[in-house]
């Protein structure tokens, strides 16, 4: 049964625990709460029928019913809280687990997966998504089984206390329960749609914020607001058709819930009249009847609550069902030449990105990607790092095949410097040491120094403390890589990855941190991936790729003697710098 509910709501092993017990305590709770009712059956028993009966007597004083009063609340609180503590800190709880799942999951899936979806898709379903479950997890779903449970308990003691007034009370709920249920599709269908409206609303937001300087730059302000107006209205439609319907279905099948008391009253009045009830048993009935439909209504209330959980959860669902990369964490290779052999590799179906790509990257030695935008340099680059999983081929590091690897295990062989610079809001200290976190302050001081970061971190307030807000934004884009290439020289790692690593600088600050570079590749495993031939001219080996080809490979001497490709790249660039 716990797998079938963990599988049901998207909850772990403890969580689907926690919900049974949720759900055995807050039963409990809703029948403690007809304590009251049986309170007032007890004290009508004692002090009513002997004014209807003359041969009975009162059993129990007033102090009697005041203890047990007393006792009756005593027990109600008493459960409330080990219900409170059972169902909501327990769900609180599962929802930071799942959080923390699912920012697992999402590090351990291949970056292809990222390349799919954009932030605001994966923000949602962490935050807004993981937020809706807690909410309805903690106040409807537990209840909603409960209060089924405990309606059924009650039901059939009261129709062996008396079938006929109670076949009057409770006809009303399976009309009731089959009305909810002929909505639900409908209901899950519209919720979908305003789940998608709703994303795409989010995603409008996230990609305005992302262009925001495009968008003032070429006067699309208008056309931007247009278009995130059509897409609000389009969640408001839905939102409100959803609700109307929902409104209609419940608020409908809690109106024919008040039928019941109602036929008891008139049921009851014939059968006192025939003599086949006597006027306690009718009173009771009817006092019982305006409690008895209170968990009925939450009931129907929680189904709809349900089917609107049935997108959230299926969004959660499949996202902890998305295959992760894999591998053995054992990892001791005989070196670290890197070797594709006849890798294919496309992002998506149709769209090749490197076709039969073979070449060797020997340890001790900078090879250089070479090729147009779009050739396949940067994959190339980051698929021997495992980044993505490719489809044919096989790439090989000290004789062992990468898919066989752990990501995380094989990237503590690579030091990594891309074009795009991440940075975190904390001091530059701290974004350094990223590249070894039991760093010591004198190991980042001297790894700062060799990549040029001095010169800049000494003009501020509180040197290498200095927090650097959010993506390094206090930071230009040459002192922002030149973190980055402390950190690699921190990391001290036998493999280098540099993708366009000095793209962002100017040619004086190029020439300044070319030592630190120099000293990062110090015999080691080297791939440098850059548009600017200076960078590559003192490469051992150039690997030119074209159309995610390899059309040439050799030393840089022997390919500008064969006048191809990369020959024609270096004579168009001195050109344009003359």
């Amino acid at each position: 049964m716990l797998k079938t509910i963990q599988k049901r709501f998207a909850l772990s092993t403890r969580g689907a625990k926690d919900f049974v017990k949720g759900i055995l305590f807050t039963t409990i709770l809703d029948i403690a709460l007809m304590l009251p009712a049986v309170y007032v059956f007890f004290f009508l028993e004692d002090y009513l029928r002997p004014a209807l009966t003359p041969s009975a007597s009162v059993v129990h004083g007033i102090t009697y019913y005041i203890l047990l009063g007393i006792l009756f609340m005593l027990v109600m609180y008493i459960i409330a809280v080990v219900q409170y503590r059972s169902t909501y800190t327990t769900v609180y709880d599962e929802s930071a687990n799942r959080r923390i799942s699912l920012a697992e999951k999402l590090r351990k899936l291949p970056l292809a997966f990222f390349g799919e979806k954009n932030l605001s898709d994966l923000t949602t379903t962490i935050m807004q998504d993981c937020t809706d479950l807690e909410h309805e997890f903690s106040h409807a779903v537990p209840q909603l089984f409960a209060s089924i449970i405990s309606i059924v308990l009650i039901a059939l003691g009261m129709f062996f206390y008396n079938w006929q007034l109670s076949l009057a009370l409770f006809w009303v709920v399976p009309v009731a329960l089959t009305l909810i249920l002929v909505a639900k599709k409908q209901m899950r269908q519209d919720f979908t749609d305003n789940y998608q409206d709703k994303r795409n609303v989010t995603e409008q937001i996230q990609e305005g914020l992302d262009t925001i300087q495009e968008i003032k730059s070429y006067n699309q302000e208008e056309d931007y607001l247009k278009k995130l107006k059509q897409k609000i209205k389009e969640y408001e439609r839905t939102q409100t058709k959803g609700e109307l319907l929902t409104g209609v279905f419940v608020n409908g099948s809690q109106s024919i819930l008040k039928l019941g008391l109602a036929s008891v009253i008139i049921a009851g009045a014939a059968l006192l009249v025939s003599g086949t009830v006597d006027l306690f048993t009718y009173l009771i009935f009817m006092a019982i009847g305006s409690r008895v439909y209170a968990p009925i209504s939450e009931v129907l209330s929680n189904i709809a609550v349900l089917v609107y959980l049935d997108v959230r959860i299926r969004r959660v669902s499949e996202m902890e069902a998305l295959p992760v990369q894999q591998g053995k964490t054992d990892f001791s290779p005989q070196g670290y030449n890197i070797e594709f052999k006849e890798v294919d590799f496309s992002y998506e179906s149709g769209k090749q990105v490197l076709k039969d790509v073979s070449f060797i990257a020997r340890q001790g030695e900078i090879t250089a990607l070479v090729g147009p935008s779009g050739s396949g340099k940067s994959t190339a680059a980051k698929l021997s790092a495992r980044f993505w999983d490719i489809q044919s081929g096989k790439i090989m590091l000290g004789g062992e095949d990468i898919s066989q690897i752990d990501p995380e295990t094989l990237l503590e062989k690579f030091s990594v410097v891309f074009q795009d610079v991440v940075l975190f809001n904390a001091s530059i200290m701290d974004n350094i040491r990223i590249g070894k976190r039991d760093a010591t302050d004198e190991e980042v001081y001297e790894a700062a120094q060799l990549a040029q970061c001095d010169e800049f971190v000494n003009k501020m307030p509180q040197r290498y403390q200095t927090i650097i807000g959010e993506n390094g934004e206090t930071l230009s884009g040459g002192e922002r890589q030149r973190v980055s290439i402390a950190r690699a020289l921190l990391k001290n790692a036998p493999i280098v990855l540099l993708d366009e690593a000095t793209a962002s600088l100017d040619v004086e600050n190029e020439t300044k941190i070319q030592a630190g570079i120099s000293e990062l590749v110090r015999n080691k495993t080297v791939l440098i991936i850059a548009h600017r031939m200076r960078t590559v001219a003192n490469a051992d080996k150039i690997i030119v790729l074209d159309s995610g080809n390899v059309v040439e490979s050799g030393s840089p001497k022997e390919l500008k003697k064969k006048r191809g490709m990369f020959a024609r790249m270096m004579d168009t660039q001195i050109v344009k710098t003359e």
